[in-house]
C-alpha cells in the first residue's frame, strides 16, 4: 500500500513513540491513502508543507477498520473523546462523555494501525455539536459525510513502524493547497448550517441514548462507513 503524510517538514524516517497525544486516535504517525487531502493537510496558511510518500506493507498486522459495519458513529466518537480535548461546557455533556467513553470506547493502543474518520476543525465541531445535544446521532453520520475528507490510516505500534518505507517527498504549495482545504471546510460548515436548521423530531439525541442506555446493537445507530 502505497500512503501519504501531509507535514510541514521532510519525514524520512518516522520514529515510534513521537508526535501528539491529542490526535483523533492517540499517539501514532498519521496518514492516508489520498495524496492530495495529504496535500491539503500539509500546509499553514502563510507557509508551504511538504508530502511524503510511504509504501507499507498490512501483511500480518493487527488492524482496527472503524470505518466497517461492525462499528457504529458512537466507536468513532467516544475515542475521539478519550483522546481530545473538548469543551464540555454542561453536566449532561460532560457525563454523556463518561458514558460513552465506558459504554464505546475501543482500545486503539492495541492495534498496530487504526483507520477511521479524520475529525479536522469542522467535523471536531460537529462532534461537539452532538455532545452538547444540539444535533441527533442521524444529523451527526450524515455531517460526517460532508466535505469527502475520505479516511486517515494511523501507525501505531513498532511494528507498523518497521514497515515504512520512504518514498521521497514533494513541497506543496500554500496558496494552493490552503485555498483547496478552505473550500472544502467552508462547504461543510454550510451544508451543516442546513442540517442543523433542519429540526430532527424523531431522531436519537444524546440524552435518549444516555436514558435508554443504548448500545453498538442498536439499529438505530448508524454505522460508520468509508467515505
Amino acid at each position: 500500500m502505497k500512503i501519504y503524510h501531509g507535514s510541514q517538514k521532510c519525514i524520512e524516517k518516522p520514529t515510534y513513540g513521537l508526535g501528539r497525544r491529542g490526535n483523533d486516535f492517540g499517539l501514532g504517525f498519521y496518514c492516508t491513502e489520498n495524496e492530495e487531502l495529504a496535500k491539503e493537510w500539509s500546509v499553514q496558511p502563510n507557509s508551504d508543507g511538504y508530502v511524503n510518500a510511504y509504501k507499507i506493507s498490512l501483511k500480518g498486522l493487527n488492524i482496527l477498520k472503524l470505518n466497517t459495519p461492525d462499528y457504529t458513529i458512537l466507536n468513532w466518537i467516544a475515542i475521539l473523546i478519550s483522546n481530545r480535548q473538548f469543551n464540555l461546557k454542561t453536566p449532561l455533556s460532560r457525563a454523556a462523555a463518561d458514558y460513552l467513553i465506558s459504554r464505546f470506547s475501543i482500545d486503539v493502543d492495541s492495534y498496530d494501525v487504526v483507520t477511521g474518520y479524520r475529525a479536522d476543525d469542522a467535523y471536531f465541531d460537529f462532534a461537539e455539536a452532538f455532545l452538547m445535544n444540539a444535533i441527533t446521532i442521524e444529523q451527526l453520520s450524515a455531517a460526517m459525510r460532508l466535505g469527502k475528507l475520505g479516511e486517515q490510516l494511523v501507525i501505531k505500534s513498532k511494528k507498523a513502524f518497521g514497515r515504512l518505507n520512504f518514498l521521497g517527498a514533494a513541497q506543496v504549495s500554500h496558496e494552493i493547497y490552503y485555498a483547496k482545504r478552505q473550500i472544502r471546510t467552508d462547504k461543510a460548515n454550510r451544508d451543516f448550517t442546513n442540517i442543523q436548521n433542519d429540526v430532527d423530531l424523531e431522531g436519537l439525541y444524546l440524552n435518549m441514548i444516555i436514558k435508554e442506555r443504548i448500545g453498538n446493537e442498536d439499529e438505530r445507530i448508524p454505522r460508520n462507513i468509508a467515505l
